[in-house]
């Protein structure tokens, strides 16, 4: 029998001296019994030491993650201890209503996270098959994302931004005023490669939220070790899932800004010497952020969930960069952000048409929202992409020479952006304000256009000035022109 079956500590072995230091990287030979992921210790002859993780076994010959870099390192001088175990971190709701940095190192002055508990930050694979179905919704306070792309409960829903765009206030809000009304609910807020300008705006926004203890808030900055921003994920969404598949709560994680993150990943794929694949970016980039990503959902006969809201910023805005294109393939929809929308003045810019929430149908309706919501939702989604093409024509022939129902879009896609889009980033919204407001910009069109609504609710909810039968309800209104056009075809 093993030590590890006897359940007795194991011995770290100890290896003096590394062959070589590059960027976060040392390469230890000589070694044996060393695994991928296990924990070391690198032992600097003042008396320092800095915790590693193994990359990469070959015959003897051990590379190793250094989680505060190398500066300062003399390779032949050193003393390297592999511990036998991966890196794990105490779990509990004692991270709540704390600030941490990426390593899960307190850095509001209290003391650090400490307990009996301990779970490996690489997290333990859910069985597909003990899945639940995401359903019900969690309500953000924004009423463009309410309406219009639901949050599920389990879903993991990004945020695609550009720079220069408010995708943090954005992520910042979110945190601060997502809730799950009558059950308990966690968020767990994780910063990467942030400016110090960018974390100290964020610990105001969610200061309220963190002093009622029920936020975790994880900060990573720009100038911290790149190591640390590869972990600082992992051990927020460690801690995250002790929080709901243990503790039975309903959790939400805010991860921002993914593309610090990969862009991190690329630099020690770098160091390692590793074929590159798109844009230099490694060639496991996709199952790496699949390894983030998948740690949500909700697990059958368990009452908690774990709900992503993942933030990136796409390189010039291209939807296409290895960033954005695979994390689209991974998740289920997306919010964009938009330039254009972002110039007229209108926060939060959402780019109604490119935003897409594939599970709403789940976390909406009767029972869940309200009854009306996701066909108030889909007819509005359709009247913008019918504004859109009106505002093309305008364009073209003049808005003099559009119908009378053509005009009525140019004014509801003025009214939709004013009255449902537009909100200050501290205003949050009750769900029957929103759908209130939702009814306001529909009404703007003729009763007659409302035709994926069923009538009852149009009779309910419709407060426009034209009046209703049941025939301008089902059949639009076809000019005497064009039903003589259609005779003669």
């Amino acid at each position: 029998m093993t030590i590890e079956e006897q359940g007795l500590p194991t011995i770290p072995v100890e290896y003096k001296g590394a062959l070589e230091a590059e960027g976060p990287l040392l390469v230890v030979g000589g070694v044996e019994g060393v695994g991928w992921d296990e924990l070391a210790s690198v032992r600097l002859p003042s008396g320092e030491l800095r915790r590693a993780l193994v990359l990469e076994v070959h015959r003897d010959v051990a590379v190793v993650q250094v989680l505060k870099g190398t500066s300062g390192i003399d390779p032949e001088s050193v003393a390297v201890a592999f511990e036998g175990r991966p890196l794990e971190v105490p779990v509990g709701e004692g991270w709540l209503g704390r600030v941490w940095n990426g390593m899960g190192e307190p850095l509001d002055g209290g003391p650090p996270m400490l307990g009996g508990v301990t779970r490996p930050v690489a997290g333990s694979p859910l069985n597909p098959t003990a899945r639940d179905v995401p359903r019900d919704p969690i309500l953000t306070g924004i009423s463009v994302i309410d309406a219009l792309t639901t949050l599920v409960r389990g879903q993991k829903l990004p945020v695609f931004s550009s720079a220069g765009l408010p995708h943090f206030e954005l992520a910042a809000q979110i945190a601060a005023q997502a809730s799950v009304p009558g059950e308990p609910f966690k968020v767990v807020v994780v910063g990467m490669g942030l400016t110090h300008a960018d974390a100290a705006s964020i610990r105001d926004i969610l200061e309220a939220r963190s002093a009622a203890g029920d936020l975790a808030l994880f900060l990573d900055t720009a100038d911290d070790p790149v190591v640390q921003r590869i972990l600082a994920p992992r051990v927020a969404l460690t801690v995250a899932e002790h929080l709901a598949f243990e503790l039975d709560q309903h959790v939400l994680v805010v991860m921002a800004d993914m593309t610090s993150y990969c862009e991190a990943l690329r630099e020690v794929s770098a160091a390692r010497g590793e074929i590159p694949g798109r844009r230099a970016y490694p060639g496991y980039l996709y199952s790496d952020l699949a390894s983030l990503y998948e740690r949500c959902g909700r697990i059958r006969g368990r009452a908690g969930s774990l709900t992503q809201v993942p933030v990136l910023t796409m390189p010039a805005g291209d939807i296409t960069h290895p960033v954005a294109d695979l994390t689209g393939y991974i998740t289920e929809g997306q919010i964009v952000l938009s330039p254009d929308v972002h110039g007229e003045g209108i926060y939060p810019p959402v780019d109604v048409l490119g935003s897409l929430s594939r599970l709403m149908r789940k976390g909406t309706g009767e029972g869940r929202t309200r009854a009306d919501h996701p066909a108030v939702a889909a007819q509005l989604v359709a009247a913008v992409s019918r504004a859109r093409q009106v505002r093309d024509l305008a364009e073209l022939i003049g808005t003099s020479a559009l119908t009378e129902t053509d005009v009525s879009y140019l004014t509801f896609s003025k009214t939709f952006n004013a009255v449902l889009v537009d909100q200050g980033s501290s205003e949050s919204r009750v769900l029957d304000d929103t759908l209130a407001r939702a009814w306001q910009v529909a009404s703007v069109l003729p009763r007659r256009e409302l035709a994926m609504i069923p009538a009852d609710d149009v009779a309910a909810h419709y407060v426009g000035d034209e009046g209703t039968t049941e025939s301008d309800h089902v059949v639009p209104e076809v000019s005497d022109s064009e039903s003589r056009r259609e005779d003669d075809a």
